[in-house]
């Protein structure tokens, strides 16, 4: 897409341009701001009209002048009227100090400072007070009520969040997220002059969704050169995600069992997700699958013999893996702890603008496989698993589903990939240019939107993982909920700190 060709709105009129395409069917699925001179920041919001199969695109340009009485660039709020845009709002304005008037809770995302030293809304950057969780969080006032606070180091080697907790003996009343402790500059990293590093760079942004975001950013360079991968990448990259998606749904359903102290299933499906990483190995030699995508293809192939054999291994993985599954959804002791347990509804899933099996398992029908089909997914269509009570057992049930359908996707390509060439490297980017990649992580709709300048060299990259529009979706999913139903419920989503993080 030619950057001249991007509608410009007016900064006044910019958050009810972006909200009334709510009311056309579109879904917020990005908001993202980029300086393009010293004092003028250009915000981006990408819409997606699923049901269409298409994204629509516009910007607007916010100077550095004195506006609605703040001391610095301004434009309204799309906060108070569509709630989806609250971290994404809040990240602007770290990043460029730019002000969303009426945002109803604007406070520091990651902790950072701004790109040029711009003051953001809440002051000036302060080393002194740069640590995540150093800020105002929300109290609930009143006899008994009290305060738990938990992280961000937690007892276990994952990664750090903090939780704080307003609570009414066991019930919980309220919940606020801090992240921002893992913040690493990635998108500067992503800009590297060689694509094959920043797409090492990519991969390791949720380190446990390698493929996922390799596959969006490499979609967002292909696109910018004009390049097409052959049928057989595409469906090698296919094989690959529906694996990742396998290794970590077993994974994470072996997790619920733990938290509710069903330990059969819990130790079977956590030797299970190490056979489906097993096979990612055994394609390009990382259980993650590191280094298998690059702009223009896939570095590795799978030979007939290849193929043949992890078929035959994922039919018995198959079997396996099922009749475990079946265990588990029979026993009343499990479903005792998931039915009725972080409870969201589909108003509030749409709201917030959540994605991946958290918001299906709402009722939400959204999946980038099949409403923007891309790659071998053009081809193949995967059933959307949806359920509709909202807690930790739709959660779960999606899950389940996700797995059975990834399984007979894998059975059936690998025993019919197509011929052809693994890699092509992509020619020249088109200059002035925008292009975005998108791909259904495991968690759900990642994006990369990517910038060329002038003289067609990479400009700015915009990276985006699933987990933003989600860690709100579990704050909300804690309210009424006894605070010992956090570890079941937080597993329930497993979002990504890392990638909020960036």
């Amino acid at each position: 897409m030619d950057i001249a060709a991007i509608p410009s709105i007016p900064p006044e009129t910019f958050a009810s341009h972006v909200v009334a395409g709510r009311g056309r069917g579109g879904r917020l699925a990005h908001l993202f701001g980029r300086r393009v001179s010293v004092d003028t920041v250009r915000l981006y919001a990408l819409l997606a009209c699923d049901s269409a199969s298409r994204f629509e695109v516009c910007s607007s340009d916010v100077q550095r002048t004195a506006s609605g009485g703040t001391s610095g660039p301004a434009y309204p709020s799309m906060t108070p009227h569509w709630p989806a845009a609250q971290a994404l709002e809040r990240e602007i304005a770290e990043q460029f100090g730019v002000h969303p008037l009426g945002h109803p809770w604007l406070k520091p995302l990651r902790y950072h400072a701004s790109d040029d030293g711009t003051p953001a809304p809440w002051g000036p950057f302060d080393p002194a007070r740069a640590i995540p969780g150093n800020c105002e969080f929300y109290r609930v006032e009143g006899e008994e009520v009290h305060e738990v606070a938990v992280g961000p180091v937690h007892a276990g080697v994952i990664e750090p969040g903090h939780f704080r907790f307003q609570c009414h003996g066991e019930e919980v009343l309220h919940l606020e997220i801090m992240l921002g402790y893992q913040h690493r500059g990635a998108e500067r990293l992503l800009l590297h002059p060689n694509a094959a590093r920043s797409a090492i760079v990519a991969e390791t942004i949720a380190g446990d969704a390698s493929i996922g975001h390799a596959t969006a950013y490499c979609a967002a360079l292909e696109a910018l050169a004009g390049a097409k991968v052959s049928l057989r990448s595409a469906a090698i990259r296919g094989i690959a995600l529906e694996l990742e998606r396998l290794a970590n749904h077993v994974g994470d359903l072996g997790a619920l069992c733990t938290d509710v102290a069903f330990l059969p299933c819990s130790a079977y499906l956590g030797r299970l997700r190490g056979e489906y990483l097993n096979l990612t190995l055994e394609i390009c030699g990382n259980r993650f699958g590191r280094n298998l995508l690059r702009p223009g293809g896939v570095r590795f192939d799978i030979p007939a013999a290849s193929a043949e054999r992890l078929r035959k291994r994922l039919e018995a993985l198959q079997r396996e893996t099922l009749e475990v599954l079946d265990l588990m959804f029979s026993q009343s002791s499990v479903l005792a702890r998931f039915e009725g347990v972080g409870v969201l509804t589909e108003e509030q899933a749409d709201e917030i603008g959540m994605v991946g099996p958290a918001a299906r398992a709402c009722g939400c029908r959204r999946d980038v496989r099949c409403d923007h089909p891309h790659g071998i997914f053009q081809f193949s269509h995967i059933p959307i698993a949806v359920e509709t009570t909202g807690d930790v057992y739709a959660r779960a049930v999606v899950r389940r589903l996700e797995v059975q359908r990834s399984l007979e996707f894998l059975l059936e390509w690998l025993g019919n990939i197509p011929s052809g060439n693994t890699f092509s490297r992509p020619g020249a980017m088109k200059p002035s240019a925008m292009a975005f990649g998108v791909s259904e992580t495991w968690r759900g709709e990642a994006m990369y939107v990517a910038f060329s300048d002038e003289a067609g060299r990479l400009a700015f990259v915009k990276a985006k993982d699933p987990s933003i529009h989600n860690w709100f979706g579990l704050a909300l999913a804690l309210r009424g909920m006894a605070i010992s139903d956090f570890p079941v419920c937080n597993k329930s989503f497993n979002l990504s700190y890392a990638g909020h993080d960036l």
